[in-house]
């Protein structure tokens, strides 16, 4: 019987890393199978959780953590949009929302994420979003208790830009690249 235990509980941790795994394919395969009621597909912007941080934000109610594609970050460092060139097309980069709550384990007042509620998302393709400067903008809610994503009702894809037309001249981005 001895020797049957450390093969079960191989046995045990190898299952729970394959339901792990599972569970989170399982996750990421439902996200990325959404669409926008604007038509911008979750799918366009697969494998953000790896993408460079641009910036940060905070509002009362919200953290934000910025972050865009590799293209993105490339212009950020070739000076764009400061340098007066826009960004290219394929740019996308896409704003992280959480929920706050004060740190219980730091020994200084701070807030830290709680609960993640939402991506909002942008995508440069000129010829598919020629009205709202070449930029298509997405929300996608995040529902904690399901551990499920979907796309926001009223997300057209230029859902954004009523907001973003007053940084025309930054090509339509509030957040600069951070110095480091």
């Amino acid at each position: 019987m001895k020797a049957k235990t450390p093969l079960i509980a191989s046995m045990s941790a190898a299952l729970g890393v394959f339901a792990g795994t599972a569970l989170y394919a399982q996750d990421a395969q439902q996200k990325y199978s959404l669409t926008s009621p604007g038509g911008i597909a979750f799918a366009d912007f697969k494998g953000y959780e790896d993408w460079s941080v641009v910036s940060s934000a905070r509002t009362d109610e919200v953290l934000k953590v910025i972050v865009a594609n590799p293209t993105m970050i490339k212009a950020y460092k070739e000076g764009v949009p400061g340098n007066g060139k826009p960004f290219p097309e394929g740019s996308k980069i896409v704003k992280l929302q959480w929920k706050p709550k004060k740190s219980t384990d730091a020994p200084f007042v701070v807030d830290v994420p709680d609960v993640f509620t939402q991506a909002f998302v942008m995508e440069l393709d000129s010829k598919r979003f020629p009205k709202t400067g070449g930029w298509g903008y997405a929300v996608f809610n995040y529902d904690a208790k399901s551990n499920q994503f979907s796309p926001d009702a009223k997300s057209p894809a230029d859902c954004g830009h009523s907001c973003h037309v007053a940084v025309k001249s930054k090509d339509y981005i509030f957040h600069p690249y951070q110095k480091r």
